[in-house]
C-alpha cells in the first residue's frame, strides 16, 4: 500500500441526511468512503472490503452502536480496526466505558465539527495505512533479504513523514501525543501535548513534579491511580481530566496503553490528549437550554391555565373570546421572544402587536410614540398581557368602541424604569372597573411579576392608565421603521381558498378536531383528518379536493412534498405552523399561513364564501 493510495472508511448510520453529512465532512480527505444505513448491510461491507476507520451512530434502531462494534470485534479480521462513535445525547463514563470495551477508539459528539471529525479520522486513517505499509514491508524483507538495509531507510523516512502527517492532524484536531521510555526514562512530547498544557517547550521540563502541577488539583489522586496500573502491567486507561494553561481551565480526555519488553517489563508508555473544552462548554449549554426550555413551557402551560381558570362570561362564546384572546397574547409575546432567541422583546412592536386586531379602524386614531426598550422575556409576558387587557377593554367599552375615540399610547424611560401611559379620548364615559380578571391580570403582572406600579384614573374623556415597572437593559438595539400591526402572514392569509372538499393535514389531534369543526361550520366537507405526508399523499391520489389545510410539522416530517403536489394539480392551499413564516420554504411564499394558536376569525375569512 502506497503513502497515498486510498484507504475504506465505512459510515454506519440509519438516517440518510446524516450519511450524506458525514460523506460531505470526509470528502476533502480524498479516502474512499462506504455506507451502510444497518448493522447487515455495515458487516457486509467490512467482508467485503479492507476498512480502515468505521464511523457509526450509537442510536440505531436494529442494533445500537455498542451491540454492531461488539460483532465486529468478534472477527478476527476486525480485532483492530478503528470505531469512532457519533453520539447525539450526552454519555455518562459508564457508556463511554462501555464503548471502549466494546473496541471504540473515540467518541464524537452531536452537533458535529467538521474539522474535529475529518481530524480524527484522518488520524486513524494514517495509522491504517501506516500499519499495512509495515506488513508490506515485512512481506518485502522476507522476500529481499539483500536489500534490507536500504528497505529499512525508505521504510524509515517513510514512518517519519508518516509521523509528521500524524502530528500535524493531532494539532488540527486539537490533540496531542506524548512517549515515555519507561526503562529508559525520557518522556517526549509533541507540539499539540505543549500546546494542550500551555507551555513553552522550550523552557517546560518534561518531570513528575512539573506534569502534575498542571493537572487539577482534584483530578491529580485519579491520574495517578491510572498511571500506576499502566505500568503495573500491560494495558491501556482512559480519563478525562483537567489541566490549568494561562488561557484558564481546559478540559482534556486522554487514553493511554503500555507495552511490555520480552522480559515481561512495562518498557513503554504512550498516549494522546483531546482539547474537550468546547465539548464540555457544549454540553453544559445544552443541558442549561434543556432546564430554560423546559422551564418556559411549564410557566407558560401554567398561565394558560391560570387563563382558563379564573377568565369568566356571561355565555360561552364570550368566555372563548376572552381566553382565546388572553392566549393569542401570550402567542404574540411569545413570538416576539422567539425572533430574538429570547434575549428580549421590543416593546414598541410588542404593542403595535397587541393593537394589530384594531389597525383598520382609521388612520391617526391609534398613536404609538416612545423611545427603543428592549424587554426581558419574562417583563415581555406581562407587559404583553396587560396592553392585551387595556386594548380589549379599549374596544368593548373604551374610545376604540366609537367613531370619535382615539388612543395615545407614549412611553419613555426614568432612572431604569419605563413610564408607559395609555390615554383615551372621545370615547364614552367610562365606568371605573371592579375587581374583575383584566384589572386583576394588569396589577398582578406590573406590581407583583414586575415591581412596578399600575395606576388608573377613570377621567369623563376616557381612561388614563400610567403603568412603570424597571427594566434590566431598557435600550439595547435602536427601533427602526416601526412594522405594520398587520404580519406577513396575516396577509397571505387574505389570499381566498375554496371552499368545498378540503385536505385536512395535522397530527395534533386537539387542534385538527377543531379545524375540522371550523370547516364543517362553513360547509365544508372533510378529507381527513390526516396525521402523516404518506396519509395525505394517498389522499390526494384518491380524490382531488378543492383547497388543503397543511401543518408543516408533522412529528419531525414536512409537508412540503404533499404541497409540491397540491400546486402541480391547481389546488389552493394553506400552511399551519408553530414557526414563523420565515421557518418556511421560500418556495412557497404566497402561500396563506396560519400560525398556531390559531385565529378562528382569519381562518374563516381566508375561505371564499
Amino acid at each position: 500500500m502506497n503513502a497515498d493510495e486510498k484507504v475504506n472508511i465505512l459510515l454506519v448510520d440509519d438516517q440518510p441526511a446524516k450519511l450524506l453529512s458525514y460523506e460531505v465532512m470526509l470528502r476533502d480527505l480524498d479516502e474512499t468512503l462506504l455506507k451502510a444505513s444497518t448493522a447487515r448491510e455495515a458487516l457486509e461491507q467490512l467482508l467485503r472490503a479492507d476498512v480502515a476507520v468505521v464511523l457509526m451512530d450509537v442510536n440505531m434502531p436494529e442494533l445500537d452502536g455498542f451491540e454492531l462494534a461488539a460483532m465486529i470485534r468478534e472477527h478476527p479480521r476486525f480485532q483492530h480496526t478503528a470505531i469512532i462513535f457519533v453520539s447525539a445525547v450526552r454519555l455518562a463514563e459508564p457508556d463511554f466505558l462501555r464503548g471502549y470495551e466494546m473496541g471504540a477508539v473515540d467518541y464524537v459528539p452531536v452537533p458535529v465539527v467538521p474539522q474535529v471529525l475529518r481530524a480524527k479520522v484522518r488520524v486513524f486513517a494514517e495509522l491504517h495505512r501506516k500499519t499495512r505499509q509495515l506488513e508490506q514491508l515485512n512481506r518485502h524483507l522476507e522476500m529481499r533479504v539483500a536489500e534490507r538495509t536500504r528497505a529499512l531507510e525508505d521504510t524509515a523516512a517513510r514512518l517519519q513523514q508518516s509521523e509528521e502527517r500524524r502530528s500535524l492532524a493531532l494539532e488540527a484536531g486539537q490533540m496531542g501525543s506524548w512517549d515515555w521510555d519507561v526503562l529508559g526514562g525520557e518522556c517526549r512530547w509533541d507540539k499539540g501535548q505543549y500546546r494542550i498544557g500551555g507551555v513553552d517547550p522550550a523552557s517546560f521540563a518534561i518531570e513528575s513534579a512539573s506534569v502534575e502541577g498542571l493537572v487539577h488539583a482534584d483530578d491529580r489522586a485519579r491520574l495517578r491511580g491510572s498511571l500506576a496500573a499502566l505500568l503495573a502491567a500491560p494495558g491501556a486507561a482512559q480519563a478525562e481530566f483537567r489541566v490549568l494553561t494561562p488561557r484558564g481551565q481546559r478540559w482534556c480526555f486522554g487514553t493511554a496503553a503500555s507495552i511490555a519488553d520480552e522480559a515481561g517489563r512495562v518498557a513503554r508508555v504512550s498516549g494522546v490528549t483531546i482539547d474537550i473544552t468546547e465539548r464540555k462548554v457544549a454540553e453544559e449549554r445544552q443541558a442549561l437550554l434543556a432546564r430554560e426550555v423546559d422551564h418556559r413551557a411549564k410557566n407558560a402551560l401554567a398561565l394558560v391555565q391560570s387563563i382558563v381558570r379564573l377568565s369568566k362570561a356571561e355565555t360561552v362564546q364570550s368566555y372563548v373570546d376572552a381566553v382565546n384572546g388572553r392566549i393569542k397574547a401570550l402567542a404574540r409575546a411569545h413570538t416576539l421572544l422567539a425572533e430574538s432567541r429570547w434575549q428580549g422583546a421590543d416593546l414598541r412592536r410588542l404593542i403595535r402587536e397587541e393593537l394589530a386586531p384594531y389597525r383598520d379602524l382609521g388612520a391617526g386614531r391609534i398613536g404609538v410614540r416612545g423611545e427603543a426598550v428592549m424587554l426581558e422575556p419574562r417583563d415581555a409576558q406581562s407587559v404583553g398581557l396587560a396592553l392585551h387587557e387595556l386594548a380589549t377593554n379599549a374596544a368593548k367599552y373604551g374610545a376604540l368602541s366609537v367613531d370619535a375615540g382615539h388612543l395615545d399610547i407614549e412611553w419613555r424611560l426614568e432612572d431604569g424604569r419605563v413610564v408607559l401611559t395609555w390615554r383615551e379620548t372621545g370615547g364614552p364615559p367610562p365606568v371605573e372597573a371592579g375587581r374583575g380578571l383584566g384589572l386583576r391580570v394588569i396589577v398582578g403582572g406590573i406590581e407583583q411579576q414586575l415591581a412596578g406600579q399600575a395606576r388608573f384614573d377613570w377621567r369623563p374623556g376616557g381612561l388614563v392608565c400610567t403603568l412603570s415597572f424597571p427594566v434590566a437593559a431598557p435600550a439595547v438595539r435602536p427601533n427602526g421603521p416601526a412594522a405594520d400591526a398587520g404580519s406577513a402572514s396575516e396577509g397571505a392569509a387574505r389570499q381566498v381558498l375554496r371552499r368545498g372538499r378540503v385536505l385536512l393535514v395535522e397530527d395534533e389531534a386537539l387542534i385538527a378536531t377543531m379545524m375540522r369543526d371550523l370547516l364543517a361550520e362553513m360547509g365544508c366537507s372533510i378529507i381527513g383528518p390526516h396525521a402523516s405526508v404518506a396519509e395525505a399523499a394517498a389522499a390526494i391520489a384518491g380524490q382531488r379536493p378543492d383547497a388543503a389545510i397543511l401543518d408543516v410539522n408533522l412529528g419531525g416530517e414536512f409537508i412540503f412534498p404533499v404541497a409540491e403536489s397540491l400546486r402541480a394539480l391547481g389546488v389552493p392551499f394553506a400552511f399551519v405552523t408553530g414557526y414563523g413564516r420565515d421557518m418556511l420554504d421560500t418556495h412557497f411564499p404566497d402561500v396563506p399561513v396560519f400560525e398556531k394558536p390559531i385565529d378562528r376569525d382569519q381562518f374563516i375569512q381566508a375561505f371564499a364564501p
